[in-house]
């Protein structure tokens, strides 16, 4: 149900303009959610490489200017390119363990990345029209599994917020608790006693209330705010020219296989949320924008990228399904990739703040996951453990992340990824048990009515 006022009946949701000021702050929300993902690789590539606190402040900048264009791109569309829907893009985390490890071998290093960045994406572009095809196998069953999967793989990340992040020395401290509660309490209280702009901006009034009770408490660390500049420009090829090397090349081809696979299923429960009809035509849209960003990030500086999960629970939670609020935020990404100072202050904001948050809205992508389910035949048993299955296998890496460390690392980003497991067993066990086994079930539906 979309809470925005409509004058036309004819346009739809997606394409639906808001005022100024309520596109501003809803935006604004997007870019909270996605920042710390966003900057995350960059810093823990950086740290790999052992690039000075300058070079990895650069990096985040060259994230943050591809990330900004290729929402734009992936939320307005231009030529073949972009899916048209409300999507923030960001560096994916399935290529990290692929990229540091190149980062620790003589020969590669960090212009070693780039240019296996450069041919996968050039590849995922050549492979785009054929794996838009694979919309035919998630149906409800499928979909549902892997919303549900989605929602719940980014818990972990909320609980880790509200506890006051990994690196917090008291994880679970008193006040990183109650901050997170007040934000989650403050969302809730918004939705349940307020109506139309406020409840499309209450994730964003709760965070400035955490922001500002964190700050009173001095938790808000500006150190190093001075230092940063005040403009910088990100140029392409700043550290030099990219090396393509046959093995990192292949890696990161794999990397962009799974990043496809993760995109899928996104942009089918973005389609479900805002009832939209993910066509293969639309879904190679989406995945050839994935593609040409990683293809453009090589070459600035910065890796693959991909569609971020967390921000479909902002589209569920909020109602506002406009396409031109993510395109918004993404003109955001892109200033603050040019004042360093201003991309210095948003990452500023506390890991209990995004916890409240985080909560709630990836709690409401595994209910949209659920309300999916119910169209499907939840009843058969076969059913029952094809979710069951799928749901254990995405939460797997979850739980334990080094359960598949003895297995080949070439395996990483699909062992690592448990949206990728749950959506490759959800599509495994969908067409052993509903499309290869349609003819015995076909059978056993027939054979009550010859007795």
């Amino acid at each position: 149900m979309t809470r925005l006022n409509n004058n036309s009946a004819a346009v739809s949701a997606v394409d639906q303009r808001l005022p100024w000021l309520q596109m501003l702050l809803v935006s604004f929300q997007h870019l909270l959610l996605m920042y710390g993902g966003a900057i995350a690789v960059p810093l823990i590539i950086g740290e790999a490489v052992g690039l000075s606190r300058e070079e990895v402040a650069f990096l985040i900048n060259a994230d943050l200017l591809v990330a900004g264009a290729a929402t734009l791109v992936q939320s307005l569309g231009i030529g073949p390119m972009g899916i048209r829907m409300p999507i923030m893009m960001g560096a994916s985390f399935a290529a990290v363990g692929s990229m540091v490890a190149m980062a620790g071998t003589p020969g590669i290093g960090l212009n070693g990345i780039f240019g296996a960045t450069i041919a996968a994406g050039f590849f995922g572009m050549l492979i785009a029209p054929f794996m838009s095809r694979i919309v035919h196998f998630f149906p409800p069953l499928v979909t549902g599994t892997v919303i549900t999967s989605i929602g719940l793989s980014l818990f972990p990340a909320a609980i880790n917020w509200a506890g006051g992040g990994s690196d917090a020395t008291q994880f679970g401290d008193l006040k990183y608790l109650a901050i997170s509660a007040m934000v989650l309490i403050s969302i809730l209280l918004i939705n349940r006693f307020m109506r139309g702009f406020w409840v499309n901006v209450s994730v964003l009034v709760g965070m400035l209330l955490g922001y500002a009770i964190s700050a009173c408490l001095g938790m808000v660390d500006l150190s190093g705010l001075s230092q940063a500049p005040w403009l910088q420009v990100v140029t392409p090829l700043h550290f030099g020219m990219p090396q393509f090397s046959l093995a990192p090349i292949l890696s990161m081809c794999l990397v962009v296989v799974i990043i496809f696979v993760e995109s899928t299923g996104m942009f089918i429960a973005l389609g479900k949320i805002t009832e939209q009809e993910i066509t293969p035509a639309k879904l190679r849209r989406g995945l050839l924008c994935d593609a040409g960003a990683s293809f453009v990030a090589g070459i600035f500086n910065t890796f693959t990228h991909s569609s971020f999960a967390q921000n479909i629970g902002l589209v569920q939670m909020t109602g506002v399904r406009s396409r031109f609020v993510t395109a918004c935020a993404g003109c955001m990404l892109i200033t603050l990739s040019l004042l360093p100072k201003a991309a210095f202050l948003v990452a500023s904001i506390p890991p209990a703040v995004l916890g409240g948050a985080g909560i709630a809205m990836f709690g409401m992508v595994a209910a949209t996951g659920i309300n999916i389910l119910q169209e499907a035949n939840i009843a058969d048993r076969r059913n029952q453990l094809l979710v069951a299955v799928s749901i254990g296998m995405g939460l797997a890496p979850v739980v334990r992340p080094e359960l598949f460390a003895q297995l080949p690392q070439w395996m990483d980003p699909i062992t690592h990824s448990g949206i990728a497991l749950a959506t490759l067993s959800a599509v495994s066990l969908n067409l052993l048990f509903n499309i290869l086994g349609g003819a015995d079930r076909a059978q056993l539906v027939r054979q009550p009515a010859s007795h």
